[in-house]
């Protein structure tokens, strides 16, 4: 027996022991094999581990889709954390290479994976509200949420969670340093029934404005001419 001659669902269960380069490979080989690597149940789980994956033509998005995670864990992380007002010209160049790719492939799943069940992003850096809030709406179903290390997301997505996470049972956000005491309140008030986690989250230094740190510098100028 050659393996094209397997039905759908022995050649699903096969390549569900591979990696997505190794699914796409074998897609190659065969019309059989390619149709068994476009059926969307073969891609209910999808993980990555930089930016740079999601344009990588070896994974399909669609229904069967329930669990995504997106997981950064890189050095270049702490470009992306820096302030856009405070990046040197090497910087921002250097984010231009994948700043959008996170935010696209989220839009993409909005519009083809409603019944996701889980999201993780983690290093993620150049997401906005936006991006998460259109999850929320998009994916009702969404059971857990795992923010990490997110930069720019603000309690504007705290708010979200209370409004459009109905489904919510878990909601996990670490290292945030844009959500407030208050946000993290409102959600334990409004949704007692979520399991909310927030380490170190409401615990650090938030972004500030360019003329803020003016306003700093002039205000330790003075206490520095009058002491």
């Amino acid at each position: 027996m050659h393996l094209t001659d397997l039905n759908q669902e022995c050649l699903l269960h096969l390549f569900s022991f591979l990696d997505k380069d190794s699914r796409r490979n074998l897609s190659l080989t065969c019309i059989r094999l390619r149709e068994a690597f476009l059926d969307p149940r073969l891609w209910s789980l999808l993980h990555f581990f930089s930016p740079c994956e999601l344009k990588r033509n070896n994974y399909i998005l669609g229904p069967s889709l329930r669990h995504v995670s997106i997981c950064w864990h890189s050095s270049r992380v702490k470009v992306c954390n820096i302030e856009d007002w405070m990046k040197t010209t090497f910087q921002r160049d250097l984010c231009s290479k994948h700043e959008k790719l996170v935010s696209h492939f989220l839009e993409r799943v909005c519009h083809m994976c409603p019944n996701l069940l889980s999201l993780t992003l983690s290093g993620c850096g150049h997401i906005t509200d936006h991006d998460v809030i259109s999850v929320l709406r998009s994916c009702r179903r969404l059971q857990k949420l795992c923010l990490e290390n997110c930069s720019r997301l603000t309690d504007t997505v705290l708010h979200a969670v209370v409004t459009h996470g109905n489904s919510l049972v878990e909601v996990r956000l670490d290292f945030c340093r844009n959500f407030t005491q208050m946000g993290l309140q409102g959600i334990r008030q409004k949704r007692p029934g979520v399991r909310l986690s927030a380490e170190r989250s409401a615990g650090m230094i938030p972004d500030s404005q360019p003329e803020e740190k003016l306003h700093i510098r002039r205000a330790l100028q003075k206490v520095l001419v009058f002491s």
